[in-house]
């Protein structure tokens, strides 16, 4: 156990918790780094691990004891947990290891093995999934406790439900956020909301349910062609959306009345003229509660996304409820032409934008200039600023100089991060959000001389990325049967990374989508033309440097013959790969031909639009290279 710092405002945080849970003869509090709606990236107001902990990463559970506290993440924030958990009194639990040991499994077979009497668990409902909390049940089931909800048998357990549960402690926790509202039209979805709602319903149909509740914000953004910015980077709307076979409702929280601005004025006209009834956020419980004269009989969820608390309501009405997968996802994940066109439109604006920063970077690191990792981030978003369109950042830009970049989701910070130096690898991972589409691009890029092994790692990583930008294979394979094309290279040197190789991209929506992903973990999703997932492999040495390459691809059907369909990827990305820090005699024939081809159409396809010391720039960055 790490020493902790009692005056650590983390720690006593979390000794408070520990003082409810003597009150209320709790055993354990879960704390999910979620929100209501299953989003990996919540609002300020669910940040509960980060005010508990001050764990700043995207994905992390927090477990609390009357003797233990415990942070589950995996492996792209172990550097950053073991730096930010100091003093907090909170230990790391590694996720995505051999041997790991996950909350469920870790509160039924290790905290409470020996515990006689019965085990009281609780957890804020509203920030909890069903499916992880069945996952919970499931795991004391098999260590040989009974579900009790007296909490009077001794070999029983027990879960609470405390919504908002860290508001007696959270005085200036942020309110559910409000923000304006758009409505897209079809010239840029390429699909009504009209026809997106029918079918809905015959999916209903298929499944013999006369409703279902949709409770992912990105899921409700694209039925509805809403956009709003309630989630940093995330152009969502928080809200619920129930779908019956007469009726749409959505569940939003509105400004307060009088303070409409006229864009969401008129977007709620539109869909009320569309029949779209609006109705409050809170609302929603009522549906269940009797107090509400809706009727639903049969009831699909889905329970990835629905939260525990809701599900209970459900559950003590006269609901029937159907669980299963929702249809929304893999409809989303599949872009139609109108979206795949924007998308191209997007990768080319970006790219101009990405050459105009490292032109500068290059320019200003030649000249002396002294720059800070914050200093490359702001300039970054001035540039993509300027394109029209642009509705902010898809996520927080990485902007990683020399060991900073070891740490694959690095925070850069505007006071104290790292001064670029002449010499070594710098990282950037950024991306755009705009009317007509997302993106995502990383780029390490050398600022000046490499050692040897930055050299190494950087082509071998470049290997991987190309192995899986060519990859040709059958319809029905999935992405997690192409990740060997990404690490292959890298094993071969008995290298890797923790992180997933890809993950789908959404059309001006989240960066992170399914269901397809590139990864380790089994999926049996199969990669279809028209969806878009991100090619990043990536190597990282703590306390050196760290590397990643990445592109979007699109996957595109590569014809068929005697042996069956075939798939292959599109680069949509547009930015030049250096190639400096390239070891050629790393590189087969057929690499460097990719290489080289890629670089000649990011130069030919750019350059007439780049103002001209940067398309000169760019030429000289893009010549062929060769043994």
């Amino acid at each position: 156990m790490m020493t902790c710092n009692e005056g650590n405002i983390y720690f006593q945080r979390i000794e408070a918790v520990r003082k409810i849970m003597r009150t209320k003869g709790l055993d354990a509090v879960v704390i999910s780094g979620s929100d209501p709606h299953a989003s990996e990236y919540p609002a300020l107001r669910w940040k509960q691990v980060e005010w508990i902990s001050g764990f700043t990463g995207e994905a992390g559970d927090i477990v609390i004891t009357l003797d233990h506290a415990g942070l589950w993440t995996d492996t792209r924030y172990f550097i950053q947990a073991v730096e930010q958990l100091q003093g907090t009194g909170v230990e790391l639990h590694k996720t995505r290891i051999p041997g790991e040991v996950r909350i469920p499994e870790w509160l039924a077979e290790v905290a409470f093995v020996d515990k006689r009497g019965p085990v009281i668990v609780a957890l804020d409902g509203l920030s909890w999934n069903v499916s992880s909390v069945e996952m919970i049940k499931t795991a004391f089931k098999r260590a040989g406790r009974r579900h009790d909800e007296s909490a009077e048998l001794e070999n029983g357990y027990k879960i609470v439900d405390m919504p908002d549960m860290l508001d007696q402690l959270w005085d200036d926790r942020p309110a559910v956020p409000v923000s304006p509202v758009i409505t897209l039209g079809d010239d840029l979805t390429g699909e009504s909301r009209q026809s997106k709602i029918a079918s809905i319903r015959r999916f209903l149909e298929e499944v013999d349910c006369d409703s279902i509740l949709f409770t992912a914000l990105d899921e409700i953004a694209w039925t509805l062609n809403v956009r709003g910015s309630d989630v940093e980077y995330n152009p969502v709307v928080i809200s619920y959306l129930l779908v019956t076979n007469d009726d749409v409702c959505w569940f939003v929280k509105k400004p307060v009345v009088g303070k409409l601005d006229s864009e969401t004025l008129s977007s709620f006209a539109e869909l009320e003229a569309d029949g779209v009834m609006i109705r409050p956020y809170d609302d929603v419980e009522l549906v269940f509660s009797g107090a509400d004269c809706t009727e639903l009989r049969h009831l699909y969820v889905d329970p990835a996304t629905l939260n525990w608390h809701l599900y209970k309501a459900m559950a003590s009405s006269s609901v029937k409820v159907k669980a299963g997968v929702s249809p929304i996802p893999l409809r989303k994940a599949v872009k139609n032409e109108i979206e795949i066109s924007g998308m191209r439109e997007a990768h080319l604006e970006d790219g101009l934008a990405m050459e105009k920063f490292l032109f500068w970077l290059e320019t200003e690191m030649a000249s002396g200039a002294e720059i800070d990792e914050w200093d490359a981030a702001v300039k970054l978003d001035s540039l993509r600023s300027q394109i029209p369109g642009y509705r902010g950042n898809s996520f927080e830009t990485i902007s990683a100089y020399g060991p900073s970049a070891a740490l694959p989701h690095y925070v850069t910070h505007e006071v104290g991060s790292r001064k670029l130096e002449p010499r070594g690898l710098y990282l950037c991972d950024s991306g755009g959000q705009y009317l007509f589409g997302t993106t995502d691009i990383t780029r390490t890029v050398p600022l000046g001389p490499c050692t040897d092994l930055e050299k190494e790692d950087y082509t071998l990583v470049l290997k991987g990325h190309i192995g899986l930008a060519t990859a040709m294979f059958p319809a029905g394979t999935s992405g997690s049967q192409i990740d060997y094309a990404a690490r292959s290279p890298l094993w071969k040197f008995k290298r890797d990374f923790g992180h997933g190789t890809g993950h789908g991209v959404g059309f001006f929506l989240n960066v992170h989508e399914g269901p397809q992903e590139i990864r380790h973990n089994f999926n049996s999703q199969p990669l279809l033309p028209g969806m878009i997932s991100s090619d990043e492999p990536g190597l990282y040495r703590e306390g050196m440097h760290g590397i990643r390459h990445e592109n979007l691809l699109l996957c595109t059907d590569a014809g068929t013959n005697e042996f069956g369909s075939w798939r292959c990827f599109e680069n949509l990305t547009l930015c030049h790969i250096d190639t400096a820090p390239v070891i050629t005699d790393l590189l087969t024939d057929e690499e460097m031909a990719w290489l080289n081809a890629y670089n000649a159409e990011v130069y030919a396809t750019l350059a007439p639009h780049l103002p001209e010391d940067v398309a000169e720039w760019l030429k000289t960055k893009t010549l062929p290279i060769s043994e």
